[in-house]
């Protein structure tokens, strides 16, 4: 009798889930695939309170007059666009969690003359910059991997690794950046193994294919490596939009 009881009561509760719906409680359907949403105040370690969440962004003058070169949005409610201030420079978003080996899509909009930048582990940088009809590329230029430099004499000791190919967007459109990190390796004594590489597209086009990342970027090129880190929106360097970013870990 009870295990009849049991059994109709087990038939009762999934006839209450719809075929294909979630449970209640159970993950939503944006993570049955592994991707984290970062587009959420909680995934980051500090949000200024100077973002501007909004549904729309335009290019504007700036304090200055120049023509488009600050970013022009009115908070929201429910919008889906991060604006770094009226300023265009605010504190970098920095998550709480460390990744290791990971994917990232990131659509983002600048203004002109403006930059920003995807930083794995927080230390190696994919640049984002106003690019757009440049011949000549290295890595300071959009979807590049930054260049080592020295802080202290503020030059740069190499060129980077430059984009494969220009597949930037003019200033005030909205670009997609995806790529697939594969962090440093180390042995049981922490002895670093294997480099860092990155595979990534700019708008569809593939700018690195396996690309090896010797060392931190920038002026973080003497810092030690670590199998994992958090990921950093760079966000005080220019005026710079955000939308749609998110983050899968691989195994």
């Amino acid at each position: 009798m009870r295990l009849a009881l049991f059994v109709a009561l087990v038939a009762v509760s999934c006839a209450l889930v719809a075929p294909g719906a979630d449970a209640p409680g159970s993950p939503k359907a944006a993570a049955k695939d592994g991707w984290i949403d970062l587009m959420k105040p909680d995934v980051w370690k500090k949000v200024d309170d100077k973002w501007i969440v909004t549904d729309k962004v335009a290019l504007a003058p700036n304090v200055k007059g120049k023509a488009d070169a600050a970013l022009k949005a009115t908070k929201a409610d429910g919008g889906t666009v991060w604006v770094n201030g009226e300023t265009g420079r605010l504190p970098n978003l920095i998550t709480k969690q460390a990744f290791g080996d990971c994917e990232i899509h990131v659509e983002f909009l600048i203004a002109k003359g403006s930059n920003a930048g995807v930083k794995f582990h927080e230390v190696y940088e994919i640049q984002i910059d106003d690019s757009h009809g440049k011949k000549e590329l290295t890595g300071s230029n959009n979807g590049g991997v930054y260049p080592r430099a020295n802080l202290e004499k503020g030059g740069y000791l190499d060129k980077g690794v430059p984009p494969r190919v220009n597949a930037s967007k003019p200033a005030g459109e909205w670009q997609t950046l995806t790529a697939t990190w594969t962090a440093p390796r180390f042995n049981d004594k922490g002895e670093k193994t294997a480099s860092a590489r990155l595979s990534a597209k700019l708008n569809g086009e593939v700018i690195h294919d396996n690309v090896e990342v010797k060392t931190p970027t920038g002026g973080n090129w003497m810092k030690k490596e670590t199998p994992t880190g958090a990921l950093m929106l760079q966000s005080d360097h220019g005026p710079t939009a955000w939308r749609n970013v998110k983050i899968r870990p691989v195994k």
